[in-house]
């Protein structure tokens, strides 16, 4: 009517709420990150709160018990900063103050390992690194205050590391209203639908956070262990910053070990060698045993989406973006196959419908043809 079409209105419409959603989305993307810091932190702590819950007598309330569960956190995360902070901080130090000195050293290149067949370039090619190296170290020093400035941009907002706590306090103890009161909202076949996604999200979400810390876990205790006992300067820094790059899929591990290289061979240390077999043989036994086992029913995505999911969240987010990366891309496919699953079925029961209405009709129409023809008697009188 006058020219008014709803359909196009109803499209306009959409894509009006879709963009206004994604430019909110970009405006507060620091307060849904610390939201989803805490989402993590939550899934986190979520299974000892659970074991408390099953000893917890019933007079007792339940957000007594996620406050003992929270400050038993915080205390044993508090312990473990005290027992291994001061060394770590004292090691970064100490290579903050020898980090000019060790950029100009030349003594490592002459140890550089290289093949037979290219020790007669040994001077050619020492002579290269040793142009690079002389490049490189006038540009260290910015580098090295641009980053010192990033650490107090960081100190500036602990107030995170208080936010997400609390945050994550109220999501565990509000969840599950908050995950009824949404599914209240559907009908009836988008909230069967929804109660699967958010089912496979839970299992998502929790293997992979808990896989997350796992993993840290073992890469701090493998390589503090490891490098004290093969004398590499520095070890427990090294083995430190190898467990936080471990939450970083991909690109993490493989930054740590380059900084672990890179470290022990400015600082002189001579079994390069032995130190880059440790790290081979702890990323083959990590990547292709333990990392399957943890995850082997969390996050399943191929190698391909993974690397342009990471090379995405890098352009999009940078490190938070590349930490993302990985479970948004899981949780994407999750709900495409959920979503698929339930429209597959949705029209498998109407083909049956139109199969069983085909049926009835074929059915009524056989009755109809098989059906003894009804004889009508007319009396008609006699003339006179």
């Amino acid at each position: 009517m006058l020219g008014f079409d709803f359909r196009v209105a109803r499209i306009v419409w959409t894509v009006f709420l879709v963009a206004l959603l994604l430019y909110v989305t970009y405006t507060v993307s620091s307060t849904l990150l610390v939201l989803v810091f805490a989402v993590f932190f939550s899934y986190l702590v979520y299974p000892m709160v659970e074991l408390v819950e099953r000893v917890r007598p019933r007079r007792v309330p339940r957000t007594v018990s996620i406050a003992l569960v929270f400050m038993l956190v915080i205390a044993v995360a508090a312990a473990v900063t005290a027992v291994f902070g001061s060394r770590i901080q004292d090691e970064a130090l100490h290579l903050s103050e020898q980090l000019p000195a060790l950029l100009r050293s030349n003594d490592m290149v002459s140890r550089i390992p290289l093949p037979g067949f290219a020790e007669p370039l040994r001077a050619r090619i020492l002579g290269f690194v040793r142009d690079q190296l002389a490049n490189g170290t006038d540009q260290a020093m910015p580098l090295a205050k641009q980053f010192g400035v990033s650490v107090m941009h960081a100190a500036s907002n602990l107030i995170y590391l208080v936010l997400v706590p609390v945050i994550s306090f109220l999501l565990i103890k509000e969840a599950p209203a908050m995950r009824d009161e949404m599914l209240s909202w559907m009908s009836r076949a988008n909230r069967r639908l929804w109660d699967h996604i958010i089912k496979d999200l839970d299992v998502l979400l929790s293997r992979y956070v808990r896989a997350l810390l796992f993993l840290s876990i073992a890469t701090l205790v493998a390589y503090s262990i490891a490098f004290s006992l093969m004398g590499v300067p520095y070890s427990m820094l090294l083995a430190g910053l190898a467990a936080v790059l471990e939450f970083i899929p991909f690109a993490g591990p493989l930054a740590a070990s380059a900084a672990a290289l890179v470290v022990a061979g400015f600082s002189g240390y001579d079994h390069l060698l032995w130190l880059l077999g440790f790290i081979v043989a702890y990323r083959v036994f990590q990547d292709y045993v333990l990392n399957p086992y943890l995850m082997s029913e969390g996050v399943e995505v191929s190698p391909l989406m993974v690397i342009l999911g990471l090379l995405a969240g890098d352009q999009l987010g940078g490190v938070a973006g590349i930490f993302l990366s990985v479970p948004a891309m899981a949780a994407l496919k999750i709900i495409f196959t959920r979503a698929s699953a339930a429209q597959k079925l949705r029209r498998e029961a109407e083909a049956r419908e139109a199969q069983l209405a085909e049926a009835q009709l074929e059915a009524e129409a056989q009755e109809r043809q098989n059906a003894p023809p009804v004889v009508v008697q007319v009396n008609i009188g006699d003339k006179t």
